[in-house]
């Protein structure tokens, strides 16, 4: 297999690092207040708000600093990646700024605007069944034959790198903060906004959010090894339906995690309609795991002030709709 290279956990060093390569490329995503946010948790509440982020979630800090770093020898032979779509249509954007062939493994159900995106920034998609078949065996297979270089979405040092941008912006814009809650799907910006907040705020509480119904994480953390879950796919949280976590994440998450809580459909929804009433943001249910894990996961943040990544806003409209009216 034409297996990435740096299989080497990442340092806050690389996040630095990250955050200079992707100057100027990457967006700066604004910080939102909202005073009934701080109310009804009794703390002060800053949200990160990577749904306004070029292809639509943070995915493409990570992917785009991967793909800078390739040879052109790598670059000239393409990359390849399996994805529910927001890891997908980030690396089919990357190799599209960067020229790159690209193709993603995408299950056949995932959401229409986020296959349909890939395609759009120029990628090759594939299918499979997620109930039957195994995306990292079909991406190892089409590695094989293709010679392409397999980047996946969270297992990969430069990855998780970039995802950590997200968080250090966050703390330079707001210095001091006691708590931050991102979600978890592969653990790539969890890990990620571990190194960022724990090197310049070591004191502060870093929390992961799971879908209630695939909490492979926490239970991994709560056991001290990866726990692996059958796909989860009754949650309305495509983009955290992960099976495990990545092995280079779940070793960061192992030295700083405060601990990993969970958030049900219903508790999704919520968020997603305080996001669009509240704050006129669309964000896509995996995107709402951070709010819904700050507000139901039974941690302590009165009067604290509070971090809250909103991971991505990439929801089919119709869907969208039906999650409002629920």
């Amino acid at each position: 297999m034409n297996a990435w290279p740096h299989l080497i956990a990442p340092t806050n060093h690389d996040v630095v690092e990250a955050a200079q390569r992707l100057k100027g490329i990457a967006h700066r995503t604004p910080v939102l207040r909202s005073n009934t946010a701080d109310e009804i948790l009794g703390a002060q509440v800053f949200f990160k708000c990577e749904n306004l982020q070029r292809s639509g979630s943070f995915k493409f800090r990570g992917a785009y600093n991967a793909l800078a770093q390739l040879s052109p020898e790598q670059q000239e032979r393409g990359v390849l990646t399996f994805s529910a779509g927001n890891h997908a249509q980030a690396i089919a954007l990357a190799a599209r700024l960067l020229d790159i062939p690209a193709l993603v493994v995408m299950p056949h159900d995932a959401p229409t605007t986020k296959m349909a995106a890939a395609r759009a920034y120029g990628a090759q998609v594939v299918t499979y069944d997620p109930l039957n078949e195994d995306r990292e065996a079909i991406s190892r297979k089409l590695s094989q034959e293709r010679g392409m270089l397999l980047v996946p979405p969270s297992d990969n040092a430069a990855v998780i790198a970039g995802q950590g941008t997200a968080a250090l912006e966050l703390i330079e814009e707001v210095p001091r903060l006691d708590v931050l809650f991102a979600g978890v799907g592969g653990g790539g910006l969890l890990a990620g906004s571990l190194l960022a907040t724990k090197a310049a705020l070591p004191l502060c509480r870093v929390y992961g959010v799971e879908p209630e119904v695939a909490n492979d994480g926490q239970q991994s953390l709560a056991c001290g090894e990866i726990v692996q879950i059958p796909w989860p796919r009754s949650t309305i949280a495509d983009g955290a339906r992960a099976t495990a976590l990545a092995p280079l994440a779940f070793d960061i998450l192992q030295q700083g995690a405060e601990g990993i809580v969970t958030a049900s459909d219903a508790q999704l929804m919520e968020a997603m309609r305080f996001f669009a009433e509240r704050m006129k943001i669309v964000v896509e249910p995996t995107g709402a795991l951070a709010l819904a894990g700050a507000l139901h996961g039974g941690c302590d943040v009165h009067g604290a002030r509070v971090g809250i990544v909103i991971s991505g806003g990439n929801v089919d409209l119709p869907r969208y709709a039906r999650f409002l009216s629920d």
